[in-house]
């Protein structure tokens, strides 16, 4: 009988141990409404000095949400703001950063080709949330990175409140 009552709860406590293991994990990520809004702002800044660029926004996986691009942009500017959200997404950081410690580090040069849609150029974001990346921002088409990315943070201040 004390046999039978030990074999009953070790095929329990194993079986809840398969339970706690199958849960599914759960990761934040940027809404729609969320990542229209901030790429609205960040176009209407670039705009507002004269620039004509494109602006994507992407989910915490790195998946297109969101991409608007400005009467006139460039054919090159859609890829240039979709590889600055990407890597700003999948990497954690703005881009001008990676881009910083990749020109100082040259075992870093790696990235650049580790993955087709990265792009390490000033001008992406990633979206933070409570500490998690729920996305990431990019701009592609002002006369320079700098110029880029402060348009995407107009973005990101608009719907993070900073």
């Amino acid at each position: 009988m004390i046999h039978r009552k030990l074999m009953t709860l070790l095929f329990c406590s194993v079986g809840l141990g398969f339970a706690q293991t199958s849960l599914p994990v759960m990761q934040a990520t940027i809404s729609l409404d969320m990542a229209l809004e901030a790429a609205q702002v960040a176009l209407a800044s670039c705009e507002a000095e004269g620039y004509r660029v494109s602006v994507t926004v992407v989910d915490a996986s790195g998946n297109e949400k969101v991409l608007l691009k400005s009467d006139g942009a460039g054919p090159h500017t859609r890829a240039s703001s979709f590889g600055k959200a990407f890597t700003s997404a999948s990497m954690r950081s703005a881009t001008a950063d990676i881009a910083a410690n990749t020109a100082d580090n040259a075992q870093l040069d790696e990235l650049k080709s580790m993955d087709e849609r990265i792009l390490i150029l000033a001008g992406g974001l990633p979206i933070m949330l409570a500490g998690d990346v729920i996305g990431g921002i990019g701009v592609g088409g002002a006369p320079g990175g700098n110029l880029d990315a402060a348009c995407a943070q107009a973005g990101l201040d608009a719907v993070l409140g900073n």
